[in-house]
């Protein structure tokens, strides 16, 4: 329900998709093998319906700064439940409004009065035979959005409400009858479920992206308009070379979103394992790779599917083009799970931490090795124009970046700043170092699979393909960053030249496979629901064949003339 069938079924989003994301997998990842068999059984079966109700009216991002409030009782041997403000009540949780009677509270663990931390909670909140709310819970749903109409975001209010210790999920950290704390061995266990959905967000967005991206392209094949040659034929759109650059990168950044987000998935599976295991040790690595590929992959389709709509003039402004439909769900995914300025400075803040390892000649997490090679460069090698200078471009720009935040934030520490006070001063350089270490994940990676073992099990002509999409990657990022990349590495007027020499040529090779590239994505019809992206090409006939079916148009003459419009003009005589 979550992948491209999902969006053709449910096109305006689905109040089940948290229950499946991420209510039935918090019993699997955080709970013990009795509360599994007690919930999680349940709600697996669909037996019951559950959401995560994290963010709040006040609070989002920020965990610590949660209001909602666990007070344990050592009476009963039960926690109450309280959301003591306005700004405390659950906001957003995805079917909270209507559809579930279920949820994972996340909430501030006090006993005796003493903060222990976010921990997580099973609440039943409405009734599983009458739907009702039962007492002590004030829900419903958040009102109308830009997007994702059917998918009935809710509010939650607490009082007073009594739930068993045991619904306290406690695979890690626990609260023992006597109103003992044991802590968890790592604090960012309790996390794992929004991890794992960053790691989904990517793949998701890619998608969505992509589906974009053919959108586009098969109408800028049908669509002709504007001769090149003044006596010429109007030529398919997609010959002008100004709109084989709106729309053939959106296609190769696409395809390299979704290669990352595999990556990213294989290192959360992986980490997983270790997990139950109990290595911890790559879960800084797994939380860092997730905050930058999420920042970055929501970004950069949320403006690529907007410029994909202005691509398509004045008929991407349609609703039967779902192009706007696809944008609303790529800019939903900015903000929901993190928003993305704060995960930029969350890996800034990993950013400096690592700087610091580097100095001291630590090992590094393994995708952040680079940032070592590159420190030991007393300049840029030699510039060759070949893909893995162009890799190796980004990553050195990312490294003098990193080095940048670092001296100023030590620079502000020696004036006698506070650390936090340093930390927010420096938040410019550091999101910006953010970024690019995220566009260097991605370059790199896009890099290492077509250029990798993985080649010669594919064919000649395809590789040719990737390797033409990898080529357009690659030197657009670069441009994108060149003020960046201009500032550490001094490249020559004719180095820039054949930079957009070569932008040009790669555009004119994929020119020819746009369309073909886009049907590799294999979008049903119906999973892309627009007018414009049709397989079939007859897109002139399906826009009229849309208009016809507006509700405007089932009667000759509306009810508003005799209404409205003809009083009014008799009014005028």
């Amino acid at each position: 329900m979550s992948g491209p069938v999902g969006m053709a079924l449910i096109p305006a989003g689905t109040p089940m998709a948290v229950h499946g994301l991420m209510f039935t997998r918090a019993f699997r990842g955080q709970g013990t093998p009795e509360q599994y068999e007690k919930f999680g059984r349940r709600a697996d079966n669909c037996e019951i319906l559950g959401t995560y109700a994290q963010t709040e009216l006040g609070h989002g991002t920020y965990l610590r700064g949660l209001e909602t409030r666990a007070d344990y009782d050592r009476k009963t041997d039960e926690f109450v439940l309280n959301t003591p403000t306005l700004t405390s009540y659950k906001w957003w949780p995805g079917g909270l409004g209507q559809s579930v009677n279920y949820c994972i509270v996340v909430a501030q663990l006090y006993i005796d009065n003493e903060p222990l931390g976010v921990q997580l909670f099973v609440l039943q909140v409405r009734d599983e035979q009458t739907h009702a709310p039962l007492p002590g819970i004030d829900i419903g749903d958040i009102g109308k959005k830009i997007g994702m109409q059917g998918v009935n975001n809710g509010y939650l209010g607490l009082k007073n409400v009594r739930i068993p210790r045991m619904n306290m999920l406690m695979k890690n950290a626990k609260v023992l009858p006597d109103g003992t704390f044991v802590k968890s061995p790592v604090s960012q266990l309790a996390y794992f479920p929004m991890v794992y959905v960053r790691c989904m967000v990517v793949l998701g967005n890619s998608i969505l992206h992509a589906a974009a991206a053919t959108i586009t392209t098969r109408y800028s094949a049908v669509r002709r308009q504007s001769p090149i040659n003044p006596d010429g034929p109007e030529p398919q759109v997609l010959d002008h070379l100004t709109q084989q650059m709106k729309v053939v990168p959106e296609i190769a950044t696409a395809i390299a979103y979704r290669i990352a987000g595999g990556k990213l998935y294989k290192l959360f599976e992986q980490t997983s394992k270790d997990v139950n295991r109990g290595d911890y040790s790559r879960l800084p690595e797994l939380h860092a790779l997730a905050c930058t590929l999420k920042a970055s992959c929501t970004y950069d389709s949320a403006f690529g599917i907007e410029r994909l709509r202005l691509s398509c003039g004045g008929h991407g402004y349609l609703a039967s083009a779902n192009l706007g439909n696809l944008f609303t769900s790529a800019t939903a995914a900015c903000t929901y799970e993190g928003e993305n300025s704060v995960l930029y400075l969350q890996v800034g803040r990993i950013l400096l931490k690592t700087w610091a390892e580097v100095l001291a000649g630590k090992q590094l997490m393994p995708t952040m090795t680079y940032l070592s090679e590159c420190a030991n460069w007393s300049k840029f090698p030699q510039w060759s124009d070949d893909w893995k200078c162009l890799a190796q471009a980004l990553q050195y720009t990312a490294t003098n970046k990193t080095r940048i935040a670092f001296k100023s934030y030590n620079e502000r520490l020696k004036r006698g700043m506070p650390q936090p006070e340093a930390v927010n001063a420096t938040g410019i350089e550091l999101t910006q170092a953010a970024e690019l270490h995220g566009r260097a994940f991605v370059t790199n990676n896009f890099f290492e699979e077509v250029t990798g073992p993985k080649a010669a099990k594919r064919s000649t002509s395809l590789n040719k393909v990737l390797e033409d999409l990898l080529e357009l990657y690659l030197v657009h990022t670069v441009q994108r960053h060149m003020a960046d990349v201009l500032r550490f590495i001094p490249l020559t007027d004719d180095h820039l030249t054949s930079l957009q020499t070569r932008l040009e040529a790669v555009l004119a090779r994929l020119r020819p496979n746009a369309v073909t590239i886009c049907d590799g994505f294999d979008f049903h019809d119906k999973v892309l629901s627009s007018v414009l992206g049709c397989y079939d090409g007859n897109v002139y006939e399906r826009i009229f064949k849309a208009a016809k079916k507006s509700p405007l148009n089932q009667k000759a003459v509306p009810a508003s003339y005799e209404q409205h419009l003809k009083p009014f003009m008799k009014s005028n005589l």
